[in-house]
């Protein structure tokens, strides 16, 4: 039986301003955005045009799920976007305000470079060598 990871949850303090950064800043398309239960919402990004697994906009209701905002991998770098022309990407992001923690560095696997969400969560943006 085929089996793929389609998506991810991401604790967030807010889906407004989560969906904001994901989708203005890194250009990542909003799949779903529907109101549920309780006053909690459905909200699935995923990067414009990408394969793989979509992140679920989860937002914080108690005191502990606040507590891992910006923690969920005990700060290592937890998620890793991949781009066809990093260059590109880079400068996109940066103009829009990302904040890279690093600046590029090439590496025998690919040229790669970390930033950081809102929250403290750190990602790398990275394009594969051919």
């Amino acid at each position: 039986m085929p089996q793929s990871l389609f998506l991810v949850a991401l604790v967030v303090d807010d889906y407004d301003r989560a969906k904001a950064f994901y989708c203005h800043c890194l250009d990542f398309d909003c799949l779903l955005d529907e109101l549920q239960p309780e006053g909690k919402r459905w909200v699935v990004i995923k990067p414009k045009g990408g394969e793989g697994a979509a992140l679920l906009l989860a937002q914080a209701a108690d005191d502990r799920q606040r507590a891992a905002i910006g923690n969920q991998t005990g700060g290592r770098v937890g998620f890793f976007l991949k781009t066809d022309d990093f260059a590109r990407d880079h400068a996109a992001m940066k103009e829009k305000g990302v904040r890279f923690l690093e600046e590029p560095r090439h590496e025998v696997y690919g040229t790669v470079a970390v930033f950081a969400d809102p929250y403290g969560n750190t990602w790398d943006l990275i394009e594969h060598s051919s």
